[in-house]
C-alpha cells in the first residue's frame, strides 16, 4: 500500500482580523470594481473568450473546477443579468451539473489568449433545455442536451499578476512536448483497469478528440 509522512502545518490563520492584518487593504479601485450585472465590457470580454474554468459546490461544500471552450463567442449572453454555457459531449461524470442540482453558486473565470487580464463572473446557475436556447448553441448541427443558464450577481476584472508571473502566454516559456505528462499513461495507472494497455487509452482519447467534440 502505498504510504507517505503526512506534514502537520504548525502555523494557520484561523480569523479574518488576522488574514487583514497580514495581507493590508485593499485600494478603492479594488473595493470598487465588482458590478451586479453584465455591461458592455464584460459582454464583449465574453463573445471574444474561447475558454473559461467553472468553479462550483455539492451541498456539503466539496468544491470542482471544470474548464469549458469552444470558439469565441460560445457562451450565448441572454441580457444583462443571465448567461448560458453549451454542455458538449464529455465523458459524463457530469461533476458540475450534479454539483449545481445541489447547490447552485458558481463561479466563472474567462480567458482570452495573449491578454493578462481575466473576467471573473460569478451567481446562481441551473440546467436549461429551452430547446430556443439550445438550437443557437448548434455547431455543425448538433445541439447541444443541456445548458448550464447562470443568473449573474457579480463581475469584475482580475489583474494580470498570475499570468505575467506564469508566463502563460509566452511559447518561449512552454516545456518540450517530449517533456509534458502523458496523460493515458496517468489514466491507465489512475484507473487500473484490468487488460486495457497505455497505447488502448490513448487511441481512445485521440478518438474522442478527433470524432465527439460535438
Amino acid at each position: 500500500m502505498w504510504m507517505q509522512e503526512t506534514l502537520s502545518f504548525k502555523k494557520k490563520i484561523t480569523t479574518k482580523d488576522e488574514l487583514r492584518n497580514l495581507m493590508g487593504t485593499p485600494s478603492e479601485r479594488a473595493q470598487k470594481k465588482v458590478i451586479n450585472h453584465l455591461d458592455t465590457h464584460c459582454k464583449n470580454f465574453i463573445s471574444m473568450s474561447p475558454f473559461l474554468v467553472m468553479s462550483t459546490a455539492n451541498k456539503s461544500g466539496h468544491c470542482d473546477v471544470s474548464p469549458r471552450g469552444d470558439q469565441p463567442g460560445f457562451v450565448l449572453v441572454l441580457n444583462d443579468k443571465q448567461l448560458i454555457i453549451p454542455e458538449r459531449p464529455g465523458n459524463k461524470r457530469v461533476d458540475s451539473m450534479n454539483n449545481i442540482l445541489e447547490n447552485p453558486f458558481i463561479g466563472m473565470q474567462f480567458l482570452i489568449p495573449g491578454l493578462g487580464e481575466t473576467l471573473r463572473v460569478n451567481g446562481k446557475a441551473c440546467l436549461v433545455t429551452d430547446e430556443d436556447l439550445l438550437e443557437k448553441m448548434a455547431v455543425n448541427g448538433k445541439v447541444p442536451l443541456v445548458g448550464i443558464g447562470v443568473e449573474v450577481e457579480e463581475c469584475f476584472i482580475h489583474c494580470a499578476k498570475a499570468l505575467i508571473r506564469s508566463g502563460l502566454w509566452k511559447p518561449e516559456s512552454w516545456l518540450d512536448k517530449k517533456s509534458l505528462p502523458r496523460a493515458a499513461k496517468i489514466l491507465a495507472d489512475h484507473t487500473n483497469i484490468k487488460d486495457i494497455t497505455v497505447d488502448e487509452v490513448e487511441a481512445s482519447l485521440h478518438e474522442g478528440y478527433e470524432q465527439r467534440l460535438y
